[in-house]
């Protein structure tokens, strides 16, 4: 804990996709949430998102090493909630930009695997943490054109897992939320999935639970990993999609 005895989590591009739900989870859980975005730059959009979520705290920083430097700042950090979004190109695979590929990569596995080597040796000196990941599983039905969120998507899990075992004996939690049909403005905009009758048809007709998964449902998932003294539960990839994708055959 830190100096004012709450547990610190810090939540990664916080903005959109799992973000903003994970601040109001942990917030409600008594943690102090510092929060960091790209965008923060802008003073203006850092204002924008402190005006709905007044519990979170800014840290800035250009680079993953130097954005755990300055979280350790608060004296320990328990929690980290790497939330990790990008635009998922769909384009057939020869017409592919293996810049896009790049940069896909660079973003959902790359940047969350520095900013988890440099906490690293900060978590195992303080005995323990906990980290959670958001990814995708999206590669649960791959469709045509979606190899390159695919790879990158399937990356991230992979990474879960192999720091799961290596960082078990170090007390160190690390499971993955692996969200599909989420409501979130970076994959699923409220226009087309929710107020559009033609987008409400395709959720319902491919989730089985018949609509997207609210903000706040994943915020409570969030907060079960965050605060769970069950550090045996690790390398978990908890798919979160409402039942997608359903089985096309049943047995009789």
């Amino acid at each position: 804990m830190n100096q004012s005895g709450r547990q610190t989590a810090l939540v990664t591009n916080v903005t959109d996709f799992a973000g903003p739900p994970a601040v109001e989870a942990l917030a409600a859980a008594g943690f102090r949430v510092l929060v960091h975005d790209p965008t923060f730059s802008d003073p203006s959009a850092w204002r924008r998102f402190a005006a709905g979520h007044p519990h979170a705290e800014p840290v800035a920083a250009t680079d993953p090493a130097s954005l755990v430097s300055a979280a350790w700042e608060a004296g320990r950090v328990d929690v980290i909630v790497s939330n990790d979004h990008y635009p998922a190109i769909q384009t057939p695979s020869e017409q592919a930009s293996i810049e896009d590929l790049r940069q896909t990569l660079d973003v959902l596995v790359v940047q969350p695997f520095a900013l988890l080597q440099a906490a690293i040796p900060r978590m195992k000196a303080q005995g323990g943490g906990a980290v959670v990941m958001i990814t995708s599983c999206r590669t649960r039905l791959p469709i045509p054109g979606g190899a390159i969120p695919d790879a990158a998507r399937a990356g991230a899990n992979a990474l879960v897992r192999s720091l799961a075992v290596e960082l078990a004996p170090s007390n160190i939690a690390v499971n993955a939320i692996a969200p599909n049909f989420l409501y979130s403005e970076a994959y699923y905009p409220r226009a087309v999935f929710i107020d559009d009758p033609s987008g409400r048809s395709y959720v319902e007709a491919a989730v089985p639970a018949k609509r997207l998964g609210r903000p706040e449902e994943i915020g409570e998932l969030i907060r079960f990993l965050a605060t769970s003294e069950a550090r045996f539960l690790t390398g978990a990839i908890i798919d979160f999609a409402g039942g997608w994708p359903a089985s096309a055959a049943r047995p009789s």
